[in-house]
């Protein structure tokens, strides 16, 4: 098996597992998957089998931090899928690994483009980067109605195909608050300058700004298995996913800031980052994936949403000037707000 690389595959139903498959049947000759599995799975044993070379965490929510740091520690190569694993604990994995890198390879289409765009570029010639988000599907419905929407409603993304959570999470803006947290502790970049734009193509992944003025920009088709494969490789190679024809004419927009009246969610995550509390992350981070839950259980009104996460972020709250939690810490604090949330009547934030 020399030259091949062996997957282990966390979240291999999902949709960023299933499509991690066809992109090794694309290259068989290098990619080859050993170990694959879900949230019932032993994780941590599939993450640090000797079989193992590379592993996807594709896992939503805060399932796939244990094994991530488990591979790490066990020399693994890690393609990061999992959002909530830098949200977290950026500060423990940027320890094991410095940041993006070959042992830490992005997988978001967002940060696979920042990690090209700066290929060759000096840290100090860096003024800021931009991250794009298409808006979701509610990036030109009515303010009126939006407090309403149904599940069904915000399940269809128009420009990506992801699971349920990340796809709610897209339509909140949460998962691009949560990118802001994940380039920070990726790139070493303070969160000062890290812009976000809405980009409805979704065709610029991500823009570099130099302090001379100079943009570089990465674009491709909103096809995962694009950045999935470039993660997996560490390369350029053939690939499965669509291709991007300039013949046939673009039209790119870039509308600015998201609007906090239409993504109050949005705002309370990078409040929140921002705070330097990477203690009230944690309790947002585990509050989402309840909101997210009752809302696609008819349980919670959309919006509502950002009043739990602020109450997550509330519960958990403490001083940013304390020790970053430890990895045991971050299970305490995220089991606290768990139980803190299971007495509360499921349609009303507490």
């Amino acid at each position: 098996m020399t030259g091949v690389t062996r997957i282990a595959i966390l979240g291999a139903s999902g949709s960023i597992g299933r499509q991690a498959l066809d992109v090794v049947a694309a290259h068989p000759d290098r990619l080859v998957v050993t170990r694959s599995g879900g949230r019932g799975d032993d994780l941590v044993g599939l993450a640090t089998a000797d079989d193992v070379d590379l592993v996807l965490v594709a896992t939503p929510g805060i399932a796939g931090l244990e094994a991530t740091i488990a591979a790490l520690e066990a020399g693994k190569r890690v393609a990061l899928a999992n959002k909530e694993v830098l949200v977290v604990a950026g500060h423990l994995i940027r320890a094991l690994t410095g940041g993006a890198g070959e042992r830490l390879r992005p997988v978001d289409s967002e940060h696979c483009a920042l990690w090209q765009c700066l290929a060759g570029v000096r840290a100090e010639d860096v003024a800021r980067v931009t991250l794009t988000a298409s808006g979701g599907p509610f990036r030109d419905t009515p303010l009126r109605e939006i407090p309403h929407v149904t599940p069904e409603r915000a399940l269809h993304h128009p420009t990506w195909r992801m699971g349920p959570k990340v796809t709610v999470d897209s339509a909140t803006l949460v998962n691009k608050a949560y990118e802001v947290i994940e380039t920070h502790w990726l790139y070493g970049i303070p969160y000062d300058r890290i812009d976000v734009t809405i980009h409805p193509e979704s065709l610029v992944h991500a823009l570099v700004e130099l302090i001379d003025g100079s943009v570089i920009a990465q674009l491709a088709e909103p096809d995962m298995r694009l950045p999935i494969q470039y993660a997996l490789l560490w390369e350029h190679a053939t690939s499965p996913a669509r291709r991007l024809d300039l013949r046939r004419g673009l039209e790119l927009r870039f509308q600015g800031e998201p609007d906090p009246e239409r993504y109050p969610c949005f705002d309370v995550v990078l409040a929140t980052a921002r705070s330097g509390d990477q203690r009230a992350l944690i309790g947002l981070s585990a509050a989402d994936e309840i909101a997210v839950e009752r809302f696609l259980a008819d349980a919670l009104p959309f919006g509502s949403i950002s009043g739990l996460l602020r109450r997550g972020a509330q519960l958990a709250a403490g001083d940013p000037r304390q020790a970053p939690p430890t990895l045991a810490e971050i299970r305490t604090i995220d089991r606290a707000v768990r139980l803190a949330f299971t007495d509360q009547p499921a349609g009303i934030p507490v």
